[in-house]
């Protein structure tokens, strides 16, 4: 399965903000749409990730909750695109300790893949296959 198959199935809204937006309006959008990260842009340009991690390690240092994002974003944000393989995104984010990758195709934003959703479609795709082998055996 690739990501576009994911992303046709799942949607493509992401939740973002300007890294000029503060720890306390990332909280309200994390808590608001219970999810675990936003990506935030420059325009429509993805300058940076910000996740629950994040969130931790800036608070722990002892910063408020009025930081703007670009104290505490990642910005060596990893991607993926629409043809990206979900077995090859696993390993990826397996492998570099993350969640969520960006979507981005020709520059532009285009959805987000999270670790629950490559599970998922695992989890059908194995389910799917289960049925179709148990549906060949009866014939």
């Amino acid at each position: 399965m690739r990501v576009a198959d994911l992303i046709k199935k799942k949607g493509s809204t992401v939740a973002t903000l300007p890294a000029t937006a503060t720890l306390a309006e990332l909280l309200e959008v994390l808590d608001d749409q219970k999810i675990g990260a936003v990506v935030v842009l420059d325009g429509e340009d993805v300058v940076g990730i910000v996740s629950e991690r994040d969130v931790v390690h800036h608070l722990r240092g002892g910063a408020g909750s009025g930081a703007a994002l670009s104290e505490l974003m990642t910005t060596s944000v990893q991607t993926c695109t629409m043809d990206d393989d979900l077995t090859h995104l696993a390993t990826t984010m397996t492998q570099g300790r993350f969640r969520h990758l960006p979507v981005v195709q020709d520059g532009r934003l285009e959805g987000i893949v999270s670790i629950g959703d490559v599970v998922k479609a695992r989890l059908d795709a194995l389910e799917a296959e289960r049925d179709h082998l148990e549906s060949y055996l009866r014939q």
